[in-house]
Parts: structure tokens; C-alpha cells; sequence
């Protein structure tokens, strides 16, 4: 039986949360379809599993008018095209379905953030991605309510299926990285919605010998983004606190594993996310995790977390605290997390995944 053709869009492969998902789900896909990406060549040359699929260059960046107007050129004849993100294409293209991932409404939430051609442009990639769509997924139930609130989708044609863990962090291992011997951990790129501000707040006035003892790391981009968090760097400045806190930048996949194992607690203290897989990545390696109470956090961190308002540093400060003095209290969450890991899979989540499209 000749397999069905199925064209995905792979151009943010590097990046850190859709990257992640597509670099989890895109093995699991090979075997049961045949498989072409659109993307960066040399770059997805770099994964084993592009020997298995055929890969038209692709380069247009991401929102652009460019890549609206060339994706009816790049796409070929096709039983489904997958869209990771709400970017899916406007104008008509050879594809007999569409499904698209919807990881959460950022976008409509932070709309007086942004400026009037942005708010509208977002909208109308949102609204184009659920009138085209055969299907929608996204990853948590909190995300499915959010698209039903700011969009017109019907909860009905919305497919939650969460994310898992790689297996790389099962299997860490040393690695060949500069860290402060010991270290508060955050993972993310430098946008508000990460809330890093709060957390530095909070660390800049943790007892003095306290943050002498444990430095701030940051793994994740510095720049590069559309919406920046200027204020951070400012912040870091104007408190002195360059000497305690260290900027990883990007590293390869196969050493944020050590990252994240190498940490006394892990803190994320996000505004607004879709899943939060940084939260499960760090109770896999047996990190305490401490996170913020919003949106889809509570959902996926269970009782295995530590939770504080994202909007008081004070309230963050006493629980980093906390937490770093009390050693028993370290184990009850490490322990409470590794059983909560067992409930995500990137097996069982590509699983939904072959069974969505299949059935699309």
C-alpha cells in the first residue's frame, strides 16, 4: 500500500519550542509517510532523519509577506501539509488537507504590546490558519480554551495532544561547558512573556550570602527577536549584577540536558505559555522545579511544582529561599517529579499525531 505524502513546513527547527516539537515528532512520521520538508537544507542535513525524507530549500522568514507569496510555489502536490505554528499559508496550495499546530494565542493576548500592523497581520494568521485547517492541535486544554476564546475555532475540530521529554535526557551525560559551580537555573529566550525581570528582582534581593553561594544562569537567546525584552539587560546593569548572572547562549541539543541536571532548582516564572516543557525537561534530570501559577503551568507541573504569582518578586524570593535551605523539601519535589514525567511521551504524543493526520 502506497504511503500518503505529507509536506511540513520545518523551517524552525532550531528553534527552542517548536524546534524541540518537530525535531520529537518528525521520526515517528517517517515510517508512516512519505516525507518532504520545506526548510534550510543545510541545517536539517544536520539531523539524521533527513536521509529519509526529500527537503525543498525553503528560507522566507517567519510572518513575512515573503513566505506567504512563496508558499504555493514550494509546496508540491500533497495529501496533507503540516504547519507547526499559525503561520499556515494564505493563498491556495496543493495540498489536499492542512493541519496546523496552534501552541498557544501569545499573539491575541499581548495585543496592546504590539504595533497596529502587527496586531492585525497576527490576527489574520490566526483566523487563516483555523478557516484552512482541516484540523487543529494544540498542547494543553488551557491553550484549546484560549483559541476558542479569541478566535472563532470550534472546540470540536481542536486536538489536544501533549508534548514529552527527549530521551537525551534520560541518558545525560558530562558535558565541555563553563557553569558557575553552583546555580538558580532558568530556561528561555530574553521576550516579556518569559518574565525573566521578576525572577532577577527576586534573586537580586535573596540573602547576600545566598546569591554569592548560588549564581543565576540563563540558557536560551539573548537577541534576535521580534519583541525583545530590552528591560533585562538594563536591569542586570543598573542592580550590578553582571557578575552573577551568566548567559549561556545557544548550545547544542545534546548539552542542555548537563545544563538542567547541573542545577540546584530550576525557576520559570513565565507570563503566558502553551505547555511549558522546560517544566517536565527539569523533573526528568531530578531538578526541584519552582514556576510560575499562570496559564497552562499548573495543568502540566501537577503537584510535582512549586508554584508563586509570576507578578511578585517578593513572594518568588521567599520560595527560592525556601527551597534552597530545606533539603527535604528538594526531594519531595525531585521525587514527586520523576513520577510525573511518566505521564508524557513524545512517542505517544507522535502516536496522536499519525492518527490525527490519517484520519484528517
Amino acid at each position: 500500500m502506497n504511503k500518503k505524502t505529507l509536506t511540513i513546513d520545518a523551517r524552525m527547527i532550531d528553534d527552542s519550542g517548536i524546534g524541540t516539537y518537530l525535531k520529537n515528532i518528525l521520526p515517528y512520521l517517517l515510517p508512516q509517510f512519505k516525507v518532504t520538508l520545506l526548510g534550510n537544507k543545510e541545517r536539517l542535513s544536520q539531523y539524521v532523519f533527513h536521509n529519509n525524507c526529500q527537503v525543498i530549500k525553503f528560507n522566507a522568514k517567519i510572518y513575512s509577506v515573503k513566505e506567504q507569496l512563496l508558499f504555493p510555489l514550494k509546496i508540491p502536490k500533497t495529501d496533507f501539509f503540516w504547519s507547526p505554528h499559525f503561520n499556515t499559508p494564505i493563498l491556495p496550495i496543493k495540498a489536499k488537507k492542512r493541519i496546523t499546530t496552534i501552541h498557544d494565542v501569545n499573539h491575541l493576548t499581548t495585543m496592546n504590546k504590539m504595533t497596529f500592523l502587527k496586531k492585525i497581520y497576527s490576527k489574520y494568521l490566526y483566523t487563516n490558519a483555523i478557516k484552512r485547517s482541516k484540523k487543529i492541535i494544540t498542547v494543553s486544554n488551557f491553550s484549546k480554551n484560549e483559541i476558542v476564546k479569541y478566535t472563532k475555532a470550534k472546540i470540536n475540530d481542536i486536538a489536544v495532544i501533549y508534548c514529552g521529554v527527549n530521551e537525551c535526557f534520560s541518558v545525560c551525560e558530562p558535558k565541555e561547558i563553563v557553569l558557575p559551580e553552583k546555580y538558580i537555573l532558568f530556561v528561555g529566550n530574553v521576550k516579556p512573556h518569559k518574565n525573566l525581570k521578576t525572577l532577577l528582582e527576586a534573586y537580586g534581593h535573596l540573602d547576600k550570602e545566598l546569591q554569592h553561594k548560588y549564581k543565576l544562569v540563563i540558557l536560551g537567546k539573548k537577541s534576535g527577536f521580534i519583541t525583545p525584552d530590552r528591560g533585562v539587560f538594563e536591569f542586570i546593569e543598573k542592580k550590578a549584577l553582571t557578575k552573577s548572572v551568566f548567559f549561556t547562549g545557544y548550545i547544542e541539543d545534546d548539552v542542555v540536558p548537563f545544563v538542567y541536571k547541573n542545577a540546584q532548582i530550576f525557576v520559570f516564572p513565565s507570563l503566558y505559555e502553551g505547555f511549558g516543557l522546560p517544566l517536565i525537561e527539569a523533573m526528568t534530570v531530578g531538578v526541584p522545579v519552582l514556576s510560575s501559577n499562570a496559564a497552562s503551568l499548573p495543568e502540566i507541573g501537577g503537584e510535582a511544582v512549586l508554584y508563586f504569582n509570576p507578578k511578585s518578586s517578593e513572594e518568588l524570593k521567599v520560595k527560592i529561599e525556601l527551597i534552597l535551605l530545606d533539603h527535604s523539601l528538594q526531594d519531595e519535589y525531585i521525587n514527586k517529579g520523576f513520577k510525573r514525567v511518566k505521564s508524557f511521551s513524545w512517542k505517544k504524543s507522535a502516536e496522536k499525531h499519525i492518527s490525527l493526520i490519517k484520519e484528517a
